[in-house]
């Protein structure tokens, strides 16, 4: 008999933690390999995690609630195997040693004291806990309990989670600029009263709202949101797919939706205007070269997850219709991976769906635009022909364009959105699938 180590995996390039949500297998289960044993949340998705060898789970080193590092101790498998525990190659050990050196140098200065934490967390004053290194943040920037104690928590039963910390120090530093420290106490986070009476009913958030919530605030707070709307007329679109959509379902076995048009006009667009795809960083505009463009999915719980498709210029419109049906239906049961979910540099809502005809979405951070795109309706419109102009029934809709007004100015959104709309409205009645 021998014993293996199995560690919280790799879950994404930007992921150095996650959250233990459940565990699906006991001490003393057997568990096949690749068998699910745990759940795990992240900043950007929950995942089962697969187990890494055949055998008995015979430990398990951390608990539910427990923040990991990706690499650290979760559970001891003993397997058939023979050979001992630490035998490892040395091209194992090598790259086992540039993976910790990767999660350090690629880790904020204060997270130090994360890739050693051990499974413990603690109990404040308040009667919630907090991992090592949220106190260790706490402890550097010197929040005293009584300050901490007032920080919002995303994480699991309202637990403070490293991005809360990092997030609430750099509202500090800006609410404290210019301000002698030691002379202006922090002003502590004024809380609305909310009056409740006996038969009102208190639904507690679940843990995706409260991070839903979290970041909408952060990106208001960071971006100033200016929109612009466009009215596109899609009659092309809507004839051709018309025409096409039952024999695309019988070749291609789904259904052939509007969305992955607007994501071709979109990623065209982008071409055409390369500085919408950008982010900042504090004075510096990072020009992005990849176009990965988001997919705003509605999940049963009424929550929405941003799926992106990498690359999205480089499909044709039926590999567009494959990632577009893809990411939603996997978004919708829970099965993404973490990499889906990150790196986007522009998103698409589709409010139409809900039966909106325009709407001002707010900017997935750090990217810099968002476009909604409203429901398609039948109006009477003014049609130039070779002989005149008449008023003729069109396919229309509305694309309502929000943008940071810090690098993007209303010539650049106003522009795009346009382009955007005339991409949708040029598209070619003759074009195969």
């Amino acid at each position: 008999m021998a014993t293996v180590e199995m560690v919280m995996p790799k879950m994404g390039e930007s992921i150095i933690e996650g959250t233990i949500l459940n565990w699906l297998k006991n001490e003393g289960d057997k568990i096949e390999q690749d068998e699910s044993v745990l759940e795990v949340a992240t900043d950007k998705v929950d995942t089962e995690v697969p187990a890494t060898h055949e055998g008995i789970l015979q430990k398990i080193l951390v608990k539910e609630g427990d923040v990991v590092a990706v690499g650290s101790p979760i559970a001891i498998i003993e397997t058939q195997e023979d050979q001992p525990k630490s035998e490892e190659t040395p091209a194992a050990k090598e790259e086992k040693s540039k993976e910790k050196e990767a999660l350090v140098s690629s880790a904020p200065a204060h997270t130090d004291s994360l890739v050693s934490q051990d499974s413990n967390t603690n109990a404040g004053d308040d009667g919630r806990f907090y991992s090592p290194l949220v106190l260790s943040i706490a402890k550097e920037e010197k929040i005293s309990k009584e300050e901490l104690s007032r920080i919002p928590g995303t994480g699991k039963d309202g637990r403070v989670s490293k991005n809360d910390m990092l997030a609430y120090l750099k509202n500090r530093s800006i609410s404290t600029e210019n301000v002698d420290p030691k002379s202006a106490p922090i002003p502590p986070v004024q809380k609305v009263v909310v009056s409740i009476s006996s038969q009102d009913e208190i639904i507690e958030m679940d843990r995706m709202r409260k991070m839903i919530a979290q970041r909408m605030l952060d990106s208001k707070r960071i971006s100033p949101h200016v929109t612009s709307f466009v009215e596109a007329d899609v009659t092309n679109i809507v004839l051709w797919r018309n025409k096409v959509k039952d024999s695309y379902k019988k070749k291609e076995g789904e259904a052939l939706t509007f969305t992955p048009f607007f994501v071709q006009a979109v990623a065209k667009a982008i071409r055409d205007f390369p500085m919408i795809n950008i982010s900042v960083d504090g004075d510096k505009i990072i020009k992005k070269k990849d176009i990965n463009i988001g997919i705003a999915v509605a999940l049963p719980s009424g929550n929405l997850i941003v799926p992106n498709i990498k690359n999205a210029d480089q499909f044709n419109l039926t590999g567009l219709s494959k990632k577009v049906n893809d990411l939603a239906n996997r978004a919708r049961i829970n099965k993404l991976a973490p990499d889906e979910l990150a790196n986007g540099t522009y998103t698409i809502s589709n409010v139409g769906s809900f039966g909106n005809v325009m709407g001002t979405p707010i900017i997935m951070q750090p990217q810099v635009a968002i476009l909604a795109v409203g429901a398609i309706t039948k109006k009477p419109a003014v049609v130039e022909t070779p002989t005149g102009d008449v008023i003729a029934i069109r396919h229309k809709m509305f694309l309502s364009h929000s943008y940071d007004h810090r690098v993007v100015d209303g010539s650049l959104g106003g522009m795009f959105v346009k382009r955007v709309a005339d991409y949708l409205e040029e598209f070619d009645l003759n074009t195969e699938l």
